[in-house]
């Protein structure tokens, strides 16, 4: 059997997990070069093969425009490294760091394949090692999400699984105080709006993920939000309004059940 120059990277790649949709992959695109990531959305068997090849060229390509409009805009997010949407493949930068699930208080439970590449994170307190606080996290993340909102991009996805922290050894800041910074990592659901509404409802997601993941997270996110507002500027009282909205039918919706 023949390979494609992207199939035999794979081939050579380390695996790192499998989801539903896509597998990750460890990989070096000549010998010697820095590590990338590889995000390969295999082919579903379920699917016709027209459809499927359709929706896996279009999904890979969504997920680079949508990282190149963050990239272009100063959002922190990985460089893109290649691109074969035929053979559904994207290769971004290989961040090395921690999700911030695992930094956080209550979220150090395996959460899948984060692209880490640092020690051992201490269970006392893991964010000694990156020199920020928790107050500061949240600070980063919401800072994060509001630039990603200011160009109309949605996440679609928003957790603290699908956010990392650069590790100290490999950051190089510009602000010699800066120890880190925060990466939005995973936008294969993103997508482009300018609708209130859905920069409410990701909002509305990162909320959920926090109350489900982290115990007595209410002022961690409630942080969050302060540095959102003060980001996003002018356009947060009506994304609070619609937030206010979207959180009472999410209460309705669960007491229906």
């Amino acid at each position: 059997m023949t390979f494609s120059l992207s199939q035999n990277l794979i081939q050579s790649s380390l695996p790192i997990s499998q989801g539903a949709e896509a597998k990750v992959y460890k990989a070096q695109l000549t010998s010697g070069s820095p590590p990338i990531l590889l995000k390969y959305r295999f082919q579903k068997k379920y699917r016709h093969p027209t459809l499927d090849a359709n929706l896996t060229r279009s999904r890979i390509a969504g997920e680079a425009r949508a990282l190149l409009k963050c990239l272009r805009s100063g959002v922190n997010v990985p460089g893109i490294r290649m691109v074969d949407a035929t053979e559904g493949i994207l290769g971004i930068q290989w961040i090395e760091g921690q999700s911030v699930r695992k930094l956080l208080p209550g979220g150090a439970e395996d959460d899948g394949a984060d692209n880490v590449d640092s020690p051992d994170v201490e269970d006392s307190d893991p964010l000694t090692e990156y020199g920020v606080s928790v107050d500061e996290v949240m600070n980063l993340i919401g800072n994060e999400i509001a630039k990603m909102h200011r160009v109309d991009v949605i996440h679609g996805d928003l957790t603290t699984s699908n956010m990392m922290l650069r590790h100290p050894k490999s950051f190089v800041p510009f602000n010699p105080n800066v120890t880190t910074e925060l990466v939005l990592i995973d936008f294969g659901l993103s997508y482009q709006s300018t609708l209130t509404e859905d920069k409410a409802v990701d909002l509305y997601v990162l909320e959920r993920a926090f109350s489900s993941t982290h115990p007595d997270s209410e002022p961690m996110f409630a942080k969050v939000l302060i540095a959102y507002a003060e980001t996003i500027g002018k356009d947060w009282v009506a994304i609070k309004n619609r937030l206010d909205d979207v959180r009472l039918r999410g209460r309705k919706r669960s007491m229906v059940g």
